[in-house]
């Protein structure tokens, strides 16, 4: 269990702990604004797009095998881009990050799927990995601005090779083999549409805020995203081994999951990004400050997925995931109301809701995504799960960082992009209650 999930608090750690450290990294490498993006944005992009090959290669080659081999890369870039001298060097070491990431995390599910087999200790399990998350993502913009502060900037990224190796030294003595399913093949195709379609959708979100929602380049990366994403549907349906086998897009506890957490990532990976900058920006806080004034927010989530995890067994995943999803809407429609110039006391209870409702929701969110996978596609179903949270985490970025360039000031920016949060949480819980399954029967 400490093996699967010391991968996975690694990757979600560099999303975040890289939002209050990227100001002084632009800095330091001589960074253009653009080249500060790519080195924000580049692992994301990469992450989200290749995490259906990650899933394949370990439902063909076994997911141990895939798992270690991510970690070993994922440190072997952290490194490299602790060495940087500058931004072109920094923004590949950030692109090869993004892929041994896409390696690592559909293996975490797949592999916790396979040593809990009952179905109250895997909900624990999932709960414990949720909660992975919430730590790192608590721990990246306060354990950020205290390196950036202290150690220097270098130190967001070295912090992964203790983590890295000590991951790497588990998992080989302690983590099973994992079953192998040779004749799945690679669809290269579909895989390079998965990419264009995350990079065409980011860059027009990111585009939209300097150029205007009308744009010609805005809306020409929209549509091409578009007919990205229906090449892939093509592409797999006519596939003979498709990555994404599309029926299993017809079970609706599957591809409700999946929606369900591309838009409670959405919601919070938005509001993470947008609140750093207004409080730098806006508010002068230092990196550490920032850090500090997230911290409650983020915190919730540290026991909210144990929590959700220990009560599903008694309620079920479906009222776990709607209460979570309400609860984050209530969160920040209550930034969205509170004024224009809010201390930040009225704030902190909104960001608490937010941060609690989301990881609240991740475990039974991912219980129904994997409980809904046939045999031999867990890895498959792993990467559509984090794929489409990845995306939902993209877009929430660059929406939020749009809204904030085209508003008159930052605090109309803020509150809209709230607003905007409120509503996807809103939708999440709505689809949650169409699509999670009730309460599941046995041990």
């Amino acid at each position: 269990m400490f093996a699967v999930c010391a991968g996975y608090f690694m990757v979600i750690l560099d999303v975040t702990i890289i939002n209050v450290a990227v100001p002084v990294v632009g800095r330091d490498v001589s960074a253009s604004l653009t080249a500060i993006q790519w080195i924000t944005n580049g692992y994301t992009l990469v992450f989200a797009g290749l995490l259906l090959t990650g899933g394949a290669l370990g439902d063909r080659l076994g997911h141990r095998r895939i798992f270690c081999t991510g970690v070993a890369v994922f440190t072997a870039s952290s490194v490299a881009c602790a060495l940087a001298r500058d931004a072109p060097v920094l923004i590949a070491a950030r692109l090869v990050e993004g892929a041994g990431a896409a390696l690592i995390v559909p293996g975490s599910l797949a592999l916790l799927q396979q040593a809990f087999t009952a179905p109250a200790a895997r909900s624990r399990a999932f709960g414990l990995w949720g909660s992975m998350a919430g730590i790192a993502a608590s721990a990246g913009p306060l354990l950020g601005g205290l390196l950036v502060s202290t150690a220097g900037w270098r130190w967001v990224f070295l912090i992964n090779l203790p983590v890295g190796i000590a991951c790497l030294m588990l998992t080989l003595r302690y983590v099973a083999p994992s079953p192998r399913h040779p004749a799945r093949t690679l669809d290269w195709p579909a895989q390079l549409a998965v990419v264009a379609a995350v990079a065409l959708l980011t860059a027009a979100l990111n585009e939209a805020g300097r150029r205007g929602w009308s744009d010609p380049a805005v809306l020409a990366g929209l549509g091409l995203a578009v007919l990205a994403a229906a090449a892939f549907a093509v592409r797999e349906r006519l596939a003979r081994s498709p990555v994404l086998p599309l029926d299993l897009l017809h079970s609706r506890a599957m591809s409700g999951g999946a929606a369900v957490g591309l838009l409670f990532n959405f919601g919070f990976y938005g509001m993470v990004f947008t609140t750093s900058l207004y409080f730098q920006q806006e508010r002068g806080f230092s990196a550490l400050a920032t850090g500090a004034a997230l911290f409650p927010a983020v915190a919730m989530t540290m026991f909210a997925s144990v929590l959700s995890g220990r009560l599903s067994r008694r309620t079920g995943d479906r009222p776990l995931v709607v209460s979570g999803m309400l609860l984050a809407a209530l969160g920040l429609a209550g930034w969205a109301a509170a004024g224009d110039d809010p201390a930040y006391p009225l704030l902190v209870a909104p960001m608490m809701a937010a941060g609690f409702g989301t990881s609240f929701a991740l475990t039974g969110t991912t219980a129904t995504v994997m409980g809904a996978a046939p045999a031999g596609y867990s890895g498959t179903a792993s990467a559509l799960f984090n794929t489409t949270r990845q995306i939902g985490s993209a877009t929430g970025v660059a929406l939020g960082g749009s809204l904030l360039a085209s508003a008159a000031d930052y605090t109309a920016g803020v509150r809209t992009s709230m607003a905007v949060g409120a509503l996807a949480y809103l939708s999440a819980a709505i689809l949650a209650r169409l699509c999670v399954p009730p309460k599941r029967e046995g041990p």
